[in-house]
């Protein structure tokens, strides 16, 4: 009882802090805090119930109420209590779901231009309260950003540190037991996990074991360098809990080959030549519900594995111009960011050396079978986490994240299905699902309120809204998230986009900037 007073304690000065420092934009934590007559949409894969009462006191949610019925007055005294000092939210008509978990978050990057508050505000914006950075500007800079965000300094999501391997050591990693030691010394700075990309077999297989018998968690990018020798399979084996994207996964497909089909011509570091062959991949892997196919979804099945796929980070792959013309990029892209964006033999990413039609056919059969996975993984038990990995290939922190929810849609889930994705799968694969993933008495306060039914539509989820046509004939834009709720604190979301908005004028002004479209300056 005495680390949970404290732990309040802590919570509820570094709120008042932030209070104070970012005036209009969040309100608590509070002694109470009652959501009033909404309806709950839990991430455990329930429908959703309504209307419900939600009480919350400083950080803990304490009651979650049903208090009546569709078209049926709500009887007063069959609500929980307004305790004096406390705080109200009349939720009516509205929907709350637990705070969103991105599993693949970079804070920015100064390549990119993007410093932390125009990304958490981004997040925050939409309704993610919880980030995993798998590697970033180094594990310093995200534990002090990780630090502020749980005594509520700053404004920003919970952040749990998975530092890339290798980052800050003096050479390269080239033993055994080099790799142990530093896999050592990065629990000692107290990340929270390691991202992989590959290595030698032997090293990976350190790291790796080493990584689990400290009890810490781990991702991994496949990358083409390595993936010959060392792909999810061989990952997994050794204890990498969740791998992202999807490189490694069809080459541990493979059937008639072990190597994918390079041309001669190929050089990893152009990027075209990269992301072109990529999108080819799929169609080299052993066919759906093959034998092969289902040996290895049954084999990362039995390890408890976890996918977290980023479909959206690869969406400009397979539709350029969509990518490219997404509304937002006008009022909340930085200019920094949109060069970042543009074709460049030197910007990660950014591979649009002759991109067309033939590239993005392509890329369209790889979706196919990769989401024909992703989708089955799902129904046979999988779990399958909601990650954005922002700030490359025109997809802009927090809206991408809702992308990513429509394009898994189109995978095959259900709506509910990936709302549990977004909240209590990303939990588990934290290990924080005592905590955070579903809006259930006990667990911390980390919420989502938004006036319309993000089953009926995702894209009310976006900051610029859906567009929807009245009975009058009148076009308007509806929804956004309304309040996002983190460790109990009222964060107005519309006000964080509105602040974004705000840096991005300014930085526009600054350099008398125009967006303009590539090859049109």
């Amino acid at each position: 009882m005495k680390k949970i007073s404290i732990f309040i304690l802590t919570a509820f000065i570094g709120a008042t802090f932030a209070l104070s420092a970012q005036n209009s934009l969040s309100e608590g934590p509070f002694e109470q805090l009652v959501i009033r007559g909404a309806m709950l949409i839990n991430g455990n894969g329930a429908p959703p119930i309504g209307p419900v009462d939600i009480v919350v006191e400083n950080n803990r949610i304490r009651q979650v109420k049903v208090v009546g019925y569709p078209g049926v007055a709500i009887d007063p005294a069959n609500r929980p209590q307004l305790q004096a000092g406390g705080k109200e939210i009349n939720a009516e008509g509205m929907y709350v779901l637990p705070g969103f978990v991105d599993m693949h978050g970079h804070i920015g990057g100064t390549a990119q231009g993007a410093e932390p508050d125009y990304v958490f505000k981004l997040w925050m914006g939409h309704g993610i309260t919880t980030v995993r950075e798998p590697s970033g500007r180094g594990v310093d800079f995200t534990l002090d950003l990780k630090r502020k965000s749980a005594a509520n300094r700053i404004i920003a999501p919970r952040i749990l540190a998975y530092t890339g391997f290798g980052q800050g050591s003096n050479g390269p990693i080239s033993t055994p037991e080099q790799a142990r030691e530093w896999v050592r010394a990065n629990a000692k700075k107290g990340a929270d996990g390691v991202k992989f990309f590959g290595a030698a077999p032997e090293i990976m297989a350190a790291a790796l074991d080493e990584n689990k018998k400290l009890g810490l968690r781990s991702a991994c990018h496949h990358a083409q360098m390595d993936v010959a020798r060392w792909n999810v399979l061989h990952s997994a084996r050794a204890g990498l809990t969740s791998m992202e994207h999807w490189y490694g996964l069809p080459e541990a497909l493979f059937e008639d080959k072990t190597v994918q089909n390079y041309p001669l011509d190929y050089n990893y570091n152009n990027e075209q030549h990269r992301f072109e062959e990529a999108g080819k991949l799929w169609e080299q892997a052993a066919a759906p519900y093959s034998a092969h196919w289902n040996a290895v979804m049954d084999e990362l099945l039995e390890l408890d594995f976890t996918l977290d796929p980023t479909f959206n980070i690869y969406e400009a792959s397979r539709d350029l111009h969509r990518a490219r013309r997404a509304e937002w990029h006008e009022e909340y892209t930085l200019p920094s960011l949109w060069r970042f964006y543009a074709p460049s033999k030197v910007s990660h990413g950014s591979y649009w050396h002759y991109w067309g039609t033939e590239q993005e056919v392509a890329w369209k059969r790889n979706y196919r079978l990769w989401m024909t996975f992703i989708n089955e993984y799902k129904n046979r038990g999988g779990r399958v986490t909601v990650g954005s990995d922002s700030g490359f290939i025109y997809q802009l922190y927090g809206f991408a994240y809702i992308r990513e929810m429509e394009l898994l849609r189109e995978a095959g889930f259900h709506p509910l299905e990936i709302i549990r994705a977004a909240t209590l799968n990303g939990a588990e694969a934290l290990g924080m699902d005592a905590d955070i993933g579903t809006v259930t008495v006990g667990k911390l306060a980390d919420m989502v309120i938004v006036s319309e039914n993000p089953l009926e539509n995702f894209k009310a989820l976006y900051g610029t809204g859906a567009i929807k046509l009245t009975e009058n004939n009148e076009v308007v834009r509806v929804g956004g998230v309304t309040y996002t709720i983190k460790d109990g604190i009222v964060y107005d979301a519309k006000a964080l986009l509105e602040d974004v908005k705000k840096q991005v004028a300014a930085a526009k002004a600054k350099e008398n900037f125009e967006l303009k479209q590539p090859g049109r300056d």
